[in-house]
């Protein structure tokens, strides 16, 4: 069974992290998703709202699809951690984790990195602005693991969650989500008195 393994510290989730699940969702025979505090980012929103708020996203996928599954218990800072959690629960499985482009170059700085190279591939997704260096590719499959590149024929909408956060713009967001960041008042920018 091929596992992709999608981590996210998404604050908020936006339509380009509900995008790639689809894609995901397509390609691989589950999708293990979970939100965590990515110790390199400082957060907004606790981890209990971005986990609710992920599960939305994954709620409003068309058509539903039974093989992507939220795994709050995973989570863990540590990446690591979490893929030995995930292979307790699925000790056969093929697991490929899933990463931005952007994150290529740092993850052979993560905590424990050989030994996470040694228990997954990876499938890298480009994100616009974020270039993939071969060498770093080469760096990591020198470290043990298999890389793919998603191909940009997943066409992921150049969104980022800070464009929501900082600014409001609720179009990368989906309306489920928006609704239950103004039911919360999740983000400053809400809150902030007009000028």
């Amino acid at each position: 069974m091929n596992i992709a393994l999608f981590g996210t510290s998404a604050d908020p989730p936006s339509i380009g992290h509900q995008q790639i699940l689809q894609w995901l969702d397509n390609h691989y025979d589950r999708v293990i998703v979970w939100v965590s505090d990515n110790p390199f980012k400082s957060h907004q929103a606790s981890l209990q709202h971005r986990v609710a708020m992920m599960q939305l996203t994954i709620t409003a996928i068309k058509p539903r699809s039974q093989n992507i599954t939220l795994h709050p218990k995973i989570s863990n800072p540590r990446t690591i951690n979490t893929v030995e959690q995930a292979k307790q629960i699925l000790p056969h499985a093929d697991f490929t984790l899933v990463i931005g482009g952007d994150l290529v170059s740092q993850l052979p700085t993560w905590y424990r990195a050989e030994d996470l190279l040694n228990q997954v591939k990876l499938l890298v997704v480009p994100r616009q602005g974020a270039t993939i260096d071969q060498a770093d590719i080469d760096h990591l499959v020198n470290m043990g693991t298999e890389v793919a590149i998603a191909p940009d024929s997943t066409s992921i909408p150049n969104v980022s969650s800070s464009d929501y956060r900082n600014n409001g713009n609720s179009s990368v967001i989906i309306p489920t989500v928006a609704a239950y960041i103004q039911r919360e008042s999740l983000y400053a920018w809400q809150t902030s008195p007009a000028p």
